[in-house]
């Protein structure tokens, strides 16, 4: 049995309404100038705990909205302004690229490292400030995880942060903060999530700790998703994608993601795509690649999916993929690059491009050459 480490907060509140006793959390840690990074599209949406911090005796600092794929050019200017404003704490409410910024902000607000001298795994050294994040979105999982994305806009590819000063001191998943999020983004948030599970499950470095969260997550997700979609007010199902995507988050310190986030990069770095629908556009496709590897764990992927085994282990691993498609298309996600406008000529420089995320490519199950990442962007074209 492989060593495994579990980096997560040391305080997890989850449940319907949860959201304010964050307050609470951070008066008895004698807050006074709390940095609030969130996202325009959340920030009426939170009004009533910004308000609460400030009946707690909190100066709240607005950081500049963050955008939906933030760059390194958009967090030096986050980071300015947080210096700028002698801050003691920061508090994330919103998205995954929110919850990023913020713990890139506590972490490196001393000015002792840069952003560039940090990306790849454990090579930042501190992080001084109290850090709070409540998700908006089912999606990433960002509150509970050690990693940070970023989109380096000189090398035109996100990348990634991981250290356990990532994690923050408290996270708060509140479903009720999910339920004005668009059908669109329910998707794609929901589609990343499920994505975690499946890539921490089928994962050379999977182990049975993360296995429990991770098919947990599958199951959750796979039978709510659709319902929250068609239904943002159905609170069940926003609670049971929510509480899905907190364990997708749980399993990225202790094993991480693999191939469907490696190509996935590119198509945020290079056209802006979202994260979600990037994965989830090429989750069949690299899945169809990847089962004759571990065909017995796909299969079982696929029973948490809730497909029957008939048959041998491929075949029912296949059929998970294929639910896993219909599930896609089911939610209105885009199916393939053309529909995105990706020029077909870019493939082999997108190729080129995801070959450098070795973090990640390094956990898949079969071993992924540069010319297999261009014959699965042409299956996804």
């Amino acid at each position: 049995m492989n060593t495994v480490t579990l980096l997560q907060p040391p305080r997890i509140v989850f449940g319907n309404g949860c959201a304010p006793q964050c307050v609470e959390f951070l008066a008895q840690r004698h807050v006074k100038r709390l940095f609030l990074v969130t996202s325009r599209s959340v920030h009426k949406q939170i009004k009533s705990i910004a308000d609460a911090l400030i009946q707690a005796g909190i100066e709240v600092i607005q950081s500049p909205f963050v955008p939906p794929e933030p760059t390194v050019e958009f967090f030096e200017i986050a980071l300015a302004e947080a210096r700028k404003n002698w801050i003691d704490s920061v508090l994330a409410i919103g998205g995954g690229s929110a919850i990023d910024m913020a713990k890139l902000v506590a972490a490196l607000l001393s000015g002792q490292q840069k952003i560039t001298d940090v990306f790849g795994i454990n090579l930042l050294t501190k992080r001084e400030l109290p850090l709070v994040c409540l998700p908006t979105t089912a999606g990433t999982g960002a509150e509970v995880s050690p990693n940070a994305i970023l989109l380096d806009e000189t090398d035109r590819l996100k990348k990634g942060i991981v250290s356990p000063y990532l994690v923050p001191d408290a996270a708060y998943v509140d479903p009720l903060l999910t339920v004005s999020v668009p059908p669109a983004i329910t998707a794609a948030t929901g589609l990343d999530a499920l994505t975690h599970c499946i890539e921490a499950y089928a994962n050379k470095f999977a182990h049975p700790i993360v296995d429990v969260y991770a098919l947990q997550g599958i199951k959750l997700i796979s039978e709510n998703l659709k319902r929250a979609v068609r239904n943002g007010g159905d609170i069940e199902a926003r609670a049971a994608v929510s509480l899905g995507s907190l364990y997708g988050g749980l399993c990225l310190g202790p094993v991480n993601t693999a191939a469907v986030h490696a190509l996935a990069y590119p198509l945020g770095g290079q056209f802006h795509i979202s994260h979600g629908v990037s994965n989830a556009l090429l989750l069949p496709h690299v899945l169809h690649f990847n089962c004759s590897a571990a065909p017995e764990r796909y299969a079982e992927i696929s029973a948490a999916l809730g497909v029957v085994h008939n048959g041998s282990a491929l075949a029912t691993a296949e059929r998970g993929v294929d639910f896993l498609s219909q599930l896609s298309r089911d939610c209105g996600v885009p199916q393939k690059l053309s529909e995105l406008n990706v020029p077909r000529d870019a493939i082999p420089g997108m190729a080129r491009s995801a070959m450098r995320v070795t973090r990640l490519l390094k956990n898949n199950l079969r071993p992924l050459t540069e010319a297999h990442a261009e014959f699965i962007y042409e299956a996804a074209y």
